[in-house]
């Protein structure tokens, strides 16, 4: 008589269909009850025998549910699905763009088979293509995927936290305009909607994430010019259009004095929208916003690439591949240019430390001491009107 198995054995059995030794084991059981059965199958008994022992340590290690049919590519679009609640839906679709890759790749891969030479291999080869910035979003968009994979008992350890990530192609680096060509992009912007849109962000370096979100009750065009300490036009940079609404840092808060072209710019295109108000009635969504469609909704940042390309290309620069962002870039280097100091600078821009804008907008920094909105009324004149 056959010895029967222990309790928690599992159980094996021949299949006289498919010719195998079928080992089997329960691993747990479902909200509702229903036991969740893991199956093995082998040549021979000592074959299933092996399988069915992993299974069982498998149990033991927490992984009881390990799926072992799930895919890279399954852990990526678990992860893209639930691991990104709270995010924009900018930010999801981003995410959603660079794990192509992974899919592309790895994605068929059978997660616990994936080895740390696969990924380093399959990283190599991206950065034969994409720059260093890229393949090391991708790693992280990976790394994320596996660690949720990890932390649902899909797989037993995260392979991907061994790797580490190549340098690809250098990337297209940031320019910033001189003082002519900032001259003739204002210039060749002053007759379109975008005008106070681009002094400001030239003039005052502030995000174009945060001049889209910019409402008129943070805009003070008149400033306190008779009290004891004068307190001149400003903008207050205190929100921003991330999914929050708050500014990319808490530094980034800021209030920003307003030169005189800014001040100029800004009621001139108060005047326009209360004319575009007019036209729209009752289409006119009041939102609040100083830059906004001509029905009052918010400005697409696709939108506005467009336009200030247009305008690039109306001022007659040789390249046309400018964006919005590098208005800030040029901010930073005609600040530099006319004598103020780093850490004026970094301040202006809402930079936690001068390290980010020496790495990342520096492009002619020099130090001394004045401040913005005084240089850049010396760098753009400009009279008010008389009723101004």
């Amino acid at each position: 008589m056959t010895k029967r198995r222990s309790r928690g054995d599992g159980g094996l059995h021949w299949d006289e269909q498919r010719q195998r030794w079928i080992a089997s084991v329960t691993v747990g059981y479902t909200p509702a009850g229903k036991r969740i059965v893991r199956k093995a199958s082998g040549k021979t008994k000592t074959e299933a025998g092996n399988s069915l022992r992993q299974k069982i340590r498998e149990y033991e290690d927490g992984l009881a549910q390990t799926q072992t049919g799930f895919t890279v590519a399954q852990a990526v679009e678990d992860w893209l699905t639930y691991g990104l609640n709270g995010r924009s839906q900018n930010t999801v679709d981003k995410n959603r763009h660079l794990c192509k890759h992974i899919i592309a790749g790895l994605g068929a891969r059978k997660l616990r088979e994936l080895s740390a030479t696969d990924v380093d291999k399959w990283l190599v080869g991206l950065a034969k293509k994409l720059s260093t910035s890229t393949v090391q979003r991708i790693y992280e968009c990976l790394n994320r995927s596996v660690d949720r994979a990890m932390a649902r008992d899909k797989v037993k350890r995260n392979v991907v936290a061994l790797c580490e990530v190549p340098t690809g192609l250098p990337g297209r680096p940031s320019k910033s305009l001189s003082l002519a060509a900032a001259k003739a992009v204002l210039d060749a912007a002053e007759d379109t909607r975008l005008y106070a849109y681009v002094v400001l962000s030239l003039l005052s370096g502030a995000r174009t994430e945060e001049l889209r979100a910019l409402t008129w009750a943070l805009v003070d065009l008149d400033g306190k010019p008779d009290v004891d300490d004068p307190v001149p036009p400003s903008v207050q940079v205190w929100t921003s259009v991330r999914e929050s609404g708050d500014t990319k840092t808490r530094k980034s808060r800021r209030t920003l004095a307003l030169p005189l072209r800014g001040v100029v710019a800004l009621r001139t295109h108060r005047d326009l929208q209360d004319v575009e108000r007019e036209r729209a009635g009752r289409d006119w969504q009041d939102l609040d916003l100083v830059f906004c469609s001509s029905s009052g909704t918010a400005l697409d940042a696709a939108n506005v690439r467009r336009t200030f390309r247009r305008i690039v290309k109306a001022a007659g620069l040789s390249q046309t591949n400018w964006t919005p962002r590098e208005l800030r870039h040029s901010f930073v280097s005609l600040l530099s240019d006319d004598g103020v100091s780093i850490n004026d600078i970094a301040d202006l821009c809402g930079h936690s430390g001068t390290s980010v804008t020496e790495r990342v907008y520096r492009h002619q920094l020099r130090p001394v001491l004045l401040k913005g909105a005084v240089a850049m009324d010396r760098i753009f004149p400009a009279d008010l009107p008389d009723e101004a």
